[in-house]
């Protein structure tokens, strides 16, 4: 077998694992290495070589590297949990930063409880136990939860033609993780277990910084609304995959539909009351990561300020991009029009101004095609009974706004902050749930494919590391996008999309994570998707224009 690796090619004459056929260069990486890559699709280390193909090595330094890290953390952190308490059950609920939050059932987390838990992770980090993959018939499958009353895993089972079930072992101890895990448990040295709020939090360094535990940054605001949504879907019994694809078989599915609606509305009519309640603010900024639902948001926001007897007036401020010649460069030389410097501050701040002292301007059109600002004559003047309403990427960042008194202004976050999981360890990424909505709309109203939306997918989630997230926490509301039935209204647009990606493509790995995760959702027909829904935005045909 010929197998390329970098720009060497490595000839073998029988399968090995990918451990032994890279053991120098997995021993003298400058990062741990968790993972590979192989004919683009993601491989444990222990996966055995049977074929000519590209090899390449994921170490920690990557997103996915840290992905693997963090699920193989997670596993080992549910191993421990089963050897200091054998009769309780642990749930992993939802990531805040460089952390999961994971809580008790039926059970209270104490202090010592935190700590026999560490230490026993500790122990189980330090024996550098293997992690190996086990792969079951139906048949196997079926005997063995059926001898084991175990629900770890079962999911798989719910699948109808689905004949491998796989499960890893470590030591006595097998959990389900639709994601690939690490071969060892000694790759996560670094981590940190702490007490948070009603339960605790798995911390673990990032990407960017991989062998230095980051500073403990309390998200109180985002922590509310991750909690918020999550006690809510609990009470309505929709918290895990399997309950709403009950719902669908059942036909019960759209009450659980109009009710994530009807949240929805009621979340935003709170938004515009506390705005009309406070006469000073005049400017309702709006930001939020790609694919968060911004556009429709605040389409309905405008909506229920006019019922508060307040008119929305909106600005863009992709009108207010510096001349092309003046824009800043990244660091591969092109254009960053990303960077808040992109902007025309001191023009946009002047003109906001202007606006809230009750003048008259006349508003630019940023031409792209040329690079400059264009004046065709439109005059904006800001009446009494009416608000600014501004969305783009800087809007919590008060450098934008600088001139403007923070008395004037009501900032709202938006995100896509999932909190429906597959099962009690297996939960489904806010990143994913927006990727997933990209996909669609991409392909829906930008005539762009899956595979360039992915390929394309680490740039736009570096941005927003850079330019959002920092700022998440000064804002004045978090409004939840997520809705716990999408996923399965998106999956009829989306599958066939990521299976046009093939082998051969450099994403096909992706689409395949992806797809596995998908094909555990029920479809919902877009036709039980109200008019106004935000989804809307993503799947076409709805009330509002985009």
């Amino acid at each position: 077998m010929k197998i390329q690796y970098k720009d060497k090619v490595i000839e073998v004459d029988k399968p090995m694992p990918i451990s032994e056929l890279l053991k120098e260069e997995i021993e003298n990486s400058e990062y741990t290495v968790v993972a590979a890559v192989f004919n683009n699709e993601y491989k444990n280390l222990e996966s055995i070589i049977k074929e000519d193909g590209k090899l390449e090595l994921i170490d920690i330094s990557s997103k996915e590297g840290m992905k693997v890290y963090r699920r193989t953390l997670v596993y080992i952190v549910g191993k421990a949990f089963e050897t200091i308490c054998p009769n309780k059950k642990m749930e992993v609920n939802y990531q805040l930063s460089n952390a999961m939050f994971c809580d008790l059932i039926d059970a209270e987390v104490t202090d010592e409880f935190i700590e026999e838990l560490a230490q026993e992770v500790r122990r189980i980090v330090k024996e550098d136990l293997p992690i190996r993959q086990v792969i079951m018939n139906r048949e196997e499958a079926t005997k063995f939860f059926n001898e084991t009353e175990s629900s770890k895993g079962r999911l798989q089972l719910d699948l109808e033609g689905n004949n491998e079930i796989f499960m890893y072992y470590c030591e006595d101890y097998y959990n389900y993780c639709y994601g690939t895990l690490a071969n060892r448990t000694g790759i996560t040295k670094i981590f940190e277990i702490v007490r948070y709020n009603d339960g605790f939090l798995v911390r673990y360094p990032s990407q960017s910084d991989p062998e230095r535990m980051p500073k403990f940054v309390k998200n109180k605001k985002l922590a509310w609304a991750m909690e918020e949504y999550d006690d809510i879907n609990k009470i309505l019994n929709i918290d895990r995959v399997y309950r709403i694809n009950q719902a669908i078989k059942e036909g019960t599915v759209k009450d659980i539909i109009l009710l994530a609606e009807a949240l929805h509305e009621k979340k935003i009519a709170k938004i515009a009351d506390n705005i009309a309640k406070n006469k000073n603010i005049k400017m309702v900024l709006i930001a939020g990561p790609s694919s968060s639902g911004k556009t429709t948001f605040a389409q309905r926001l405008g909506i229920q300020l006019k019922l508060n007897r307040i008119k929305p007036v909106t600005i863009s401020v992709d009108n207010y991009f510096v001349e092309r010649k003046d824009t800043p460069r990244d660091e591969n030389g092109e254009y960053d029009f990303e960077c808040l410097e992109a902007i025309d501050l001191e023009l946009f701040n002047d003109h906001l101004t202007r606006l809230l002292n009750g003048e008259e301007v006349e508003i630019p059109q940023f031409d792209f095609l040329e690079g400059t600002k264009r004046y065709n004559g439109k005059k904006l003047k800001l009446e009494k009974d009416e608000v600014l309403v501004i969305e783009g990427i800087h809007c919590l960042n008060d450098k934008l706004t600088s001139k403007i008194p923070a008395e004037q202004k009501y900032k709202v976050y938006i995100s896509a902050l999932t909190v429906l999981n597959l099962d009690r360890f297996n939960r489904i990424s806010t990143t994913d749930t927006r990727l997933i909505r990209r996909i669609v709309r991409d392909y829906q109203f930008r005539g762009y494919s899956a595979k360039n939306t992915i390929a394309t997918w680490n740039k736009v989630n570096e941005g927003e590391k850079k330019n959002i997230f920092p700022f998440q926490e000064e804002t004045n509301f978090i409004f939840n996008t997520s809705l716990v039935y999408e996923i399965g209204a998106l999956k009829p647009v989306i599958m066939p999309l990521l299976k046009e990606i093939t082998k051969e493509d450099p994403e096909f790995a992706e689409a395949s994570r992806l797809i596995n995760m998908l094909k555990y959702f029920e479809e919902i027909p877009k036709e039980f998707v109200p008019n106004n829904s935000l989804l809307k935005e993503f799947l076409g045909g709805g009330d509002f224009k985009y």
